[in-house]
């Protein structure tokens, strides 16, 4: 199960997490790991896109503490629901979701999180995140790790 931290624009539009830009990199991840889609569960940590206008666009606004905590008994059903082997959060706004405020993608990103709600949990970067770097190199070592990621939470789970 991977958790995202909200819809985007166009996963609002369409009503499916991660079929816009971040979707697309996460997609290409799961492909280099290895992984299925349909072998994977998606979700987002909060239910409703925040987003602020600017001219015709729609940008995204992080949810406050107030909005993670509004959404999680819908989380907390789906992950009821889905019993999965491995979760993963994507990103510091659905690994604060899951795993509690003290969690750090860029400190506690690599290893296993103690967890009730899964047998292997773990966190990495958003794909966002990845869309955001200005470097191609960057970003290629940074979607190498995504993939890392990916596979280190599949392989803890097969074990």
């Amino acid at each position: 199960m991977l958790v995202g931290e909200q819809p985007g624009d166009r996963e609002d539009i369409e009503g499916k997490p991660f079929v816009g830009p971040a979707g697309r990199v996460l997609s290409r991840a799961l492909d280099e790991a290895g992984i299925a889609l349909d072998d994977v569960y998606l979700t987002n940590a909060v239910k409703h896109f925040k987003w602020r206008p600017r001219g015709k666009r729609r940008l995204h606004q992080t949810p406050r503490a107030g909005e993670m905590e509004a959404c999680k008994p819908w989380l907390g059903a789906e992950i009821e629901a889905v019993k999965p082997e491995g979760l993963l959060a994507l990103g510091g706004t659905a690994a604060k979701s899951l795993f509690g405020p003290s969690v750090r993608v860029t400190r506690d990103r690599g290893r296993l999180l103690e967890s009730p709600l899964a047998p292997v949990a773990a966190l990495t970067m958003h794909p966002s995140a990845i869309l955001r770097l200005r470097d191609h190199d960057e970003r290629e070592d940074a979607l190498a790790s995504l993939v890392d990621d990916l596979r280190f939470v599949v392989e803890a789970a097969n074990r």
